[in-house]
């Protein structure tokens, strides 16, 4: 296992590469096909059916989004409806407690990759975070990341901004990225709060160029989009996503 050295305030003034929030933003709100292009069509409901599931992912393909994310109980159903689309699924593990043991993050990664998907959302242990055991919070993410790299799969580590201090979100931030995060994600969706322009800044702070930022959460309208696309997202996570396209002139 690979150590984290912890983060320190001088690190934050390390370059770590120049995202252009601006010039993404621009670019990503310029159509709605491009704004559809980074935005993953989600559903995540513990209620949601086959039916839905389908539907979902007819959407995703009708209007391009960048990504069909379900749980993975659905992965194989939605492999099959994208099948020759070129959309990827993705898939949440861990979620949204992130409680799981390493060994079942490791499972999940490789059980759903191996169905088909392309991109895997996992929840830190937010716990063991908090009680400051960081090593530990390392190692579950760089367990996910070696399994899903090593499959051509995407990880977002999802951070659960709602839940924890700005000190927090800072140490999460650099430890996952540390471990192979391909993205910081905000929030599963399922907690006290969801994404904001301060977290999006927060985390884009920390990440540089190093990775990708998703905001996730809450979000519903075009104003929300262009709020956490400005403050430095380029990904979104959205149930909202038909909607949010459509203000921007989708059929």
């Amino acid at each position: 296992m690979t150590l984290v050295t912890p983060i320190r305030e001088a690190d934050l003034e390390f370059d770590h590469g120049v995202f252009d929030s601006a010039a993404f933003a621009a670019q990503a709100l310029s159509s709605w096909q491009a704004l559809a292009a980074v935005i993953d069509h989600t559903l995540l409901k513990p209620d949601a059916t086959r039916v839905q599931i389908e539907t979902l992912c007819e959407e995703a393909a009708r209007y391009r989004f960048a990504c069909a994310i379900v749980n993975p109980i659905w992965v194989s159903t939605a492999v099959g409806a994208l099948a020759g689309t070129g959309i990827p699924v993705g898939v949440v593990i861990g979620f949204p407690l992130g409680a799981s043991l390493v060994s079942t993050l490791r499972h999940e990664a490789a059980a759903v990759t191996r169905l088909g998907a392309r991109e895997v959302d996992m929840v830190i242990p937010i716990g063991q975070l908090k009680g400051g055991n960081y090593q530990a919070v390392a190692h579950a993410v760089q367990s996910a990341a070696t399994v899903a790299h090593s499959r051509g799969a995407l990880l977002k580590v999802i951070l659960e901004t709602a839940l924890l201090t700005m000190a927090e979100k800072l140490r999460a931030a650099d430890i996952a990225i540390q471990a192979g995060a391909d993205f910081l994600k905000t929030s599963t969706g399922f907690a006290s709060g969801g994404a904001t322009p301060a977290d999006v800044a927060l985390l884009r702070g920390v990440a540089g160029a190093r990775s990708g930022v998703k905001a996730s959460g809450g979000i519903r309208t075009l104003a929300d989009v262009r709020a956490l696309l400005d403050a430095g997202a380029n990904r979104i996570g959205a149930s909202a996503s038909v909607a949010i396209v459509r203000e921007l002139g989708a059929e």
